[in-house]
């Protein structure tokens, strides 16, 4: 091994991803496996997206491009949504949220840099900051704060930091920052010169009050989004980021260098898909549903430990009574029940060998077969002394 090398930041697996492969390999055996591991929705693209694209196919051959139109269209969601202002020149389209968080913190930081996040929080944050040469600070957050980040945590933290990453509704727990939380997040932010990056990816899907953008409280953040989720757009590999008019230039020209542009075809896509809401929340009906089915549920599974699981579509379950092992308790489950499930060790390195997130973006009658695969497996399980 290279100096070089062994100097590399060490960057740990997405072990849900190991067990979707595990569980595709079953299905090919001829395993009928329920694939609740991802967050993944089973709808598919609104039929308006679909129509677009059908056309755009038709008429556009398709060229390094970002569209325009989608961009001002964007930037009315924000108005209409948060009565914010929001110019389309700050929006950058990405190939897809990932990307979007890359350029953020590629924009925003610099290598050495230690930056603020909750733990559990979504296992790509931590891996990612690792990966370009920053420092995660993961900040410990229970049930007592909704398993959510706060202020008053981010004074209690030793040394410098140079931002924070926020999420609501978060990953893997579905919670969502009450407005006053994030104000004072934000003030805590500006009072230290922290940037702030705030993961809006599962906006759109709230089953309590819905979840609010960062830029009702300030220009300043960085706020990365997509069409995965709510406009249930995974496979078209679309998002956007909204950079700080300061920082927009910056951004432009990275993302020109490391990314050029996303497809074509997804833009065309996505403009027709922010006109699709009637049929975009019907979803969030099967969702609720889904939810309320998994709530009554878990606890006669012995599972009665969750987050509060206000938007999203996940249900982050402690399962520690029976295992101190959540990767290995996850295959079992998927290799004895055909139920594939998340290990909470992907979101949550210390505390989360005793956790499980449960995705509820599958069919309605996919979630009742789950229970009931799960209710007899669930009932054998011995209990750690």
């Amino acid at each position: 091994m290279t100096t070089e090398a062994a100097a590399l930041p060490p960057i740990d697996p997405f072990y849900a991803i190991g067990l979707s492969v595990l569980a595709r390999r079953l299905e090919a055996e001829g395993a009928r496996i329920i694939h609740m591991e991802f967050g993944q929705p089973s709808t598919g693209a609104p039929a308006g997206a679909i129509a677009a694209a059908h056309q755009a196919l038709d008429s556009d051959p398709g060229s390094y491009w970002e569209s325009q139109d989608l961009k001002v269209r964007l930037s009315r969601h924000y108005q209409e949504t948060y009565g914010v202002d929001l110019p389309a020149s700050r929006i950058l389209l990405t190939c897809g949220a990932s990307p979007a968080l890359v350029l953020a913190l590629s924009t925003c930081f610099a290598a050495g840099d230690r930056i603020a996040l909750a733990r559990p929080g979504y296992v790509a944050y931590r891996n990612t900051l690792r990966a370009l040469h920053l420092e995660p600070v993961e900040i410990p957050c229970g049930p007592e704060v909704s398993y959510q980040l706060t202020a008053s945590a981010l004074d209690e933290v030793n040394g410098p930091l140079a931002g924070v990453i926020i999420a609501s509704p978060a990953n893997p727990t579905g919670s969502i920052l009450p407005p006053r939380e994030i104000e004072a997040i934000v003030r805590t932010c500006e009072a230290r010169r922290m940037g702030l990056v705030s993961d809006e990816i599962y906006h759109g899907l709230s089953y309590v009050e819905p979840a609010r953008s960062v830029l009702e409280f300030t220009d300043q953040a960085f706020v990365v989004n997509s069409f995965s989720k709510y406009f249930s757009m995974v496979a078209w590999r679309l998002g956007w980021l909204a950079a700080p008019a300061a920082h927009a230039d910056r951004a432009r020209a990275l993302i020109s260098n490391l990314f050029l542009t996303p497809p074509s075809l997804s833009q065309h896509a996505a403009l027709a898909a922010l006109d699709c809401r009637e049929e975009l929340q019907a979803n969030i009906e099967v969702y609720r549903q889904n939810r309320t089915l998994l709530l009554d549920a878990l606890p006669r599974l012995g599972l009665a430990s969750i987050a509060p699981p206000d938007g999203a579509f996940y249900i982050y379950a402690n399962v520690g009574h029976l295992t101190d092992d959540s990767l290995a308790f996850c295959e079992r489950i998927l290799r004895e029940t055909g139920v594939a499930l998340a290990p909470g060790v992907d979101f949550d390195p210390v505390d989360g060998r005793r956790f499980i997130r449960i995705s509820f973006a599958v069919s309605t009658d996919l979630v009742r077969e789950a229970i009931d695969r799960l209710a007899p497996w669930f009932a054998i399980q011995p209990r750690r002394s």
